[in-house]
């Protein structure tokens, strides 16, 4: 999956999934990449997408680049 300039979704990046909900990408099973909290043979039956552990809803499945989504800075 990619944001809307074309990059592609990575692990450890932070994100807004939409205004005020931040997280952080936990796995992305596009480009086969998962941190040990979240690990592939867990994952991997979702077959697309990117997980974003979220400060306020929780963990979110994501298939399609979400208009609001977005790459926040590194601090």
């Amino acid at each position: 999956m990619n944001y809307r300039d074309g990059r592609p979704v990575r692990l450890n990046d932070r994100v807004e999934t939409w205004e005020g909900n931040r997280g952080i990408v936990v796995c992305s099973i596009d480009t086969r990449e998962f941190s040990e909290a979240y690990p592939e043979s867990q994952w991997d039956y979702l077959k697309r997408g990117v997980l974003v552990a979220t400060e306020r809803v929780g963990l979110i499945h994501l298939t399609d680049p979400e208009p609001a989504l977005r790459l926040l800075p590194r601090d």
